[in-house]
């Protein structure tokens, strides 16, 4: 492998998924915000941005992982427990929240706005936990050790 394609898989690639995963959050506060001022079509363009920011992100990150591999926890047992624990946790979210946040994609493209709601209820702090805990993996695994 080129040098030049390491820096880019080694620092860039993954730096630009942190910044994805933490744009995605800051779009996701900002849509709580504006629906909850009743500014609906700031709110749609806020959560239209999150899920370009996660579709983003998973295409960089499946990019990474597929030129590049995995890179492996650097941090004492302690630490690499915790770290497990909530790449496991943040895993199975981002799995399990897929379904819901293009199930609520629909239900506000048909109008169908009570529907909505409660999948949101549940989509959007799953879809927040996916989000930052996608950061805090990221400065865990190539910042912190």
């Amino acid at each position: 492998m080129s040098p030049s394609r390491e820096l880019v898989l080694e620092h860039w690639l993954p730096a630009l998924n942190a910044c994805l995963n933490g744009s995605s959050c800051v779009c996701l506060l900002l849509g709580y915000g504006f629906i909850r001022r009743r500014q609906i079509a700031a709110h749609r363009r806020s959560m239209l941005a999150a899920l370009l920011a996660s579709s983003a992100f998973l295409v960089g990150y499946l990019t990474r992982v597929s030129l590049g591999g995995t890179h492996r926890f650097a941090g004492s047992d302690g630490m690499r427990l915790f770290y497990l624990t909530l790449l496991f946790s943040h895993m199975v979210l981002a799995v399990a929240v897929l379904p819901l946040i293009f199930r609520a994609l629909f239900l506000a493209s048909r109008g169908r706005f009570a529907e909505h709601r409660r999948i949101a209820r549940w989509a959007w702090p799953i879809w927040m936990y996916v989000s930052s805990t996608g950061v805090i993996v990221y400065f865990m695994l190539y910042r912190l050790f």
